[in-house]
C-alpha cells in the first residue's frame, strides 16, 4: 500500500510573512527595524554621556573644594565637562557684573547665570529622549497597521478560494499577527529605556543643582561658605561667620570682581582682578 503524501508544511516564519505581505509588510518591517536600531543607539550613547557626568561629579566631591580658588579648581576638571562649564560660566558672570552700566544685585545676576548654564546641560542630556518616547508610543500602531493589511489580504485569499477552514485561515492570519509582535518588540525596549534615562537625568540634575547652589554660596561669600570637605556637593555646608575656611582664596585679585557682602556682613567694595 502506497503511503499518503506528506502534508504541505508551509513556513510560517517572518520571512514568509514578509513575502506574503508584499511591499506594505516590507515597508513596516524596515521602519520598525530602523526605529529599533536608533533606539538602542540613543540608549547606549546617553548612558555613556550620563556615566561621564556621574564620574565628573565624583571627582568634584573628591578634590574640587580643596583648591585655594575657583580658577585653580577648574583646572582639575575636564575641559568640556558639565561641572567645568558651570564654573567657567560662573566666573564669566562674576566678571561681567562689574561691567554693567546699570548693575543689578549680584546674587540675582549670578543665580540667573548659573540657572542658564544648568539648563543648557539639562537640554543636552534630554537630546534624543523624545525619539524614544515617539518610538514607544507609535511602534505598536505601525505594527498593527501591518497586521490589518495582512489580515485583509488573508481574507481576500480565503474569499477567492472559498475555503474558510482552520487550516486555510491559520497561516495567513498568523503571519499577519507577526507584525503586531514586531511592533511590541520595538516599543517595549524604547519605553523602558526612556523611563530609565529620564530617572538617571533627574538624579544628575539634582546633583548639578546642589553643586551650583554650593558654588553660588561660595562665590557670594568670598569663600566663607563652602561644602564640608569630604561631604560631597550636597546641602550640608560649613559656614563661618567671622573667618574664611582654609580653602578660601587668601590673595587679593585671586578671584574676579565681587560686589556682595563679606563674611562679616559689611558691604564689599568692587575690586578689579589683577
Amino acid at each position: 500500500m502506497q503511503a499518503a503524501p506528506p502534508a504541505n508544511n508551509t513556513d510560517f516564519g517572518i520571512m514568509n510573512a514578509l513575502h506574503e505581505g508584499g511591499v506594505i509588510s516590507w515597508s513596516v518591517f524596515i521602519i520598525l527595524a530602523c526605529m529599533s536600531v536608533f533606539s538602542f543607539y540613543i540608549l547606549f550613547t546617553k548612558l555613556m554621556q550620563q556615566q561621564k557626568i556621574i564620574a565628573q561629579g565624583r571627582k568634584v566631591r573628591a578634590s574640587f573644594w580643596n583648591s585655594s580658588n575657583l580658577r585653580e579648581a577648574s583646572t582639575k576638571l575636564e575641559a568640556k565637562s558639565a561641572y567645568r562649564s558651570i564654573v567657567d560660566d560662573a566666573l564669566l558672570a562674576q566678571e561681567q557684573h562689574g561691567k554693567l552700566t546699570d548693575p543689578i544685585d549680584q546674587h540675582d545676576w549670578m543665580a540667573n547665570s548659573l540657572a542658564r548654564s544648568q539648563g543648557a546641560i539639562g537640554s543636552r542630556l534630554g537630546e534624543g529622549l523624545a525619539f524614544l518616547a515617539t518610538v514607544g508610543s507609535t511602534a505598536p500602531f505601525i505594527g498593527l497597521f501591518g497586521t490589518v493589511v495582512g489580515i485583509y489580504r488573508a481574507l481576500i485569499k480565503i474569499g477567492a478560494s472559498g475555503d474558510a477552514s482552520i487550516t486555510t485561515v491559520a497561516g495567513p492570519v498568523g503571519e499577519a499577527l507577526i507584525m503586531t509582535a514586531l511592533g511590541l518588540v520595538v516599543a517595549v525596549p524604547a519605553v523602558l529605556a526612556y523611563n530609565w534615562l529620564i530617572r538617571r537625568n533627574k538624579t544628575i540634575m539634582e546633583d548639578l543643582a546642589a553643586y551650583t547652589n554650593d558654588l553660588h554660596g561660595y562665590m557670594m561669600s568670598g569663600g566663607a561658605v563652602k561644602p564640608a570637605l569630604g561631604g560631597g556637593s550636597g546641602p550640608a555646608v560649613s559656614r563661618t561667620a567671622q573667618t574664611k575656611s582654609p580653602g578660601a582664596p587668601t590673595q587679593p585679585g585671586s578671584e574676579p570682581l565681587r560686589t556682595g557682602r563679606t563674611a562679616t556682613g559689611a558691604q564689599a567694595t568692587p575690586t578689579s582682578a589683577e
